[in-house]
């Protein structure tokens, strides 16, 4: 996805190095694990965590602009016909105004 946006491959490199070389550790009993590498998602609180969710809404973004223009969703139109609305975001939330057509 970020080749697609036209990213550097260094920018990339670098990203998914924050990604990958994270450890954590957890406490038990007040008591610290050995740190371990997860291998799944961010930490809660991850400053990239909003960056990330961008990207990958640009990606189903242009997912529904493709099922649009294929003619498989059909565009909810609001206002008289002025305006036409798939989706809307907010935050973290996506919400979608489409039918689906049989």
């Amino acid at each position: 996805m970020l080749e697609r946006l036209c990213f550097c491959g260094k920018w990339i490199g670098w990203l998914r190095a924050c990604l990958e070389s994270s450890s954590v550790s957890m406490l038990i009993n007040g008591s610290p694990t050995q740190e371990f590498k997860p291998r799944k998602g961010l930490r809660q609180g991850d400053p990239l965590t909003p960056f990330l969710f961008l990207i990958v809404v640009e990606g189903l973004a242009g997912v529904v602009r493709k099922a649009v223009e294929k003619d498989c969703l059909e565009t909810m139109e609001i206002v008289g016909k002025f305006v036409k609305v798939n989706m809307l975001q907010y935050a973290d939330d996506t919400l979608f105004f489409c039918k689906v057509k049989a």
